[in-house]
């Protein structure tokens, strides 16, 4: 069973068994929408590098050093094996959503688990590797924060936390290339690309179950990151890219005058 198989694969501790049994993970395999699934094991299995800080304790990220470059690329290679936990997670927690959902974060997860190898073999290209720095926390607690209600989940993960990466991705991407640093950018525009139709994904379901109950987006939006307390969100926004992501311009205008 699909949903199973998303269970056993994130309870892995070691991050390359993960990988390998993420991208191994039958999308055509049976899916039972109603099964309630419960484990014993800790969520997510980690291992015990790298070390997790408070995000004031990280290294600062100096463009024109190597070892500033890999600072950088390390921070984003823990996204995205957040990233890969975060999409296991969604499809094995929550129950009774289509069998499309299912199948469509099992998708996501391969392709995150293909960015991390590209930012990884780009790290250990240059002598180093996932579990070199220290990395933090946020991305996951926000996971904890919404664990028991998958529209919490929707509106503040792959809306709002990952959504920023449509933001902040190109000027990173931007500033590698001007550090010469040509194949971590070729990277970083490998991983936009794709993050377009994660947040699409994301933006789609939030929207669907929006309408299965009756509720506003937006105004339920703001209700839910004042609920649980998400970070505000500063532009610049890359509005062409959330509006590619599926944001309305109804609900771009609002973001937008949130950050005033």
């Amino acid at each position: 069973m699909l949903r199973e198989a998303a269970l056993r694969t994130i309870l892995l501790n070691n991050y390359e068994d993960k990988l390998q049994a993420t991208q191994e993970i039958d999308l055509q395999q049976a899916i039972d929408p109603s099964a309630i699934l419960t484990t014993t094991g800790v969520v997510p299995g980690r291992e015990p590098r790298p070390e997790l800080v408070a995000p004031a304790m990280l290294a600062k990220r100096a463009m024109h050093t190597v070892e500033g470059r890999a600072v950088l690329l390390h921070a984003l290679a823990h996204i995205e094996m957040n990233a890969v936990d975060l999409a296991l997670d969604i499809v094995w927690r929550f129950p009774n959503m289509p069998e499309l959902f299912y199948r469509e974060w099992i998708t996501i997860a391969k392709e995150e688990a293909y960015h991390f190898h590209l930012l990884n073999t780009h790290l250990k290209a240059h002598g180093y590797a996932y579990g070199d720095f220290p990395a933090h926390q946020s991305l996951w607690e926000m996971a904890e924060k919404t664990k028991d209600d998958i529209l919490a989940r929707l509106a503040l993960v792959p809306r709002t936390s990952e959504a920023r990466g449509l933001d902040v991705t190109p000027s990173i991407r931007d500033k590698l290339r001007q550090a010469k640093d040509h194949a971590a950018a070729d990277v970083l525009q490998i991983i936009l690309d794709d993050e377009v139709g994660h947040v699409e994904v994301g933006n789609r379901w939030y929207k669907h179950l929006c309408d299965e109950r009756g509720l506003d987006p937006i105004a339920t939006y703001a209700a839910l990151a004042r609920q649980y307390k998400a970070p505000k969100i500063r532009g610049p926004f890359n509005l062409e890219a959330r509006k590619a992501a599926g944001f309305s311009d109804a609900e771009l205008l609002a973001l937008q005058e949130a950050a005033l």
